[in-house]
């Protein structure tokens, strides 16, 4: 995320639990939970009211803050969601956009 802008934290919300969805195959109805975590520089929004927007709204959502480390990277929104589906683990599309590439480079997709 370019800022710590309201409208930007919610737009990118949207776009990483789209595309959490749709390179699954995941139904809203597979959701278990959804747990957001966001960088200590990301406080103009909670990730979770995106996901509501986006009609999640029987899931149970949870926000949180990342540790302040020193040298990571800012401005990084995450989700760890929790599915029911008869996929393996090794099957799942791990998701990481723009930048945060750079976090995981061993298991972007």
């Amino acid at each position: 995320m370019a800022a710590d802008d309201r409208d930007e934290v919610l737009d990118a919300t949207r776009e990483l639990v789209s595309t959490v969805l749709e390179r699954n195959e995941l139904d809203p109805a597979d959701l278990i939970s959804i747990l957001f975590t966001a960088t200590p520089d990301l406080v103009s929004e909670f990730p979770a009211l995106a996901a509501r927007e986006l009609g999640l709204g029987d899931v149970p959502l949870m926000c949180a803050t990342e540790i302040a480390v020193p040298h990571a990277l800012p401005r990084v929104l995450r989700l760890m969601a929790h599915v029911d589906t008869p996929r393996a683990r090794a099957e799942v599309q791990h998701v990481y956009l723009r930048g945060a590439v750079a976090l995981r480079r061993d298991i972007a997709q």
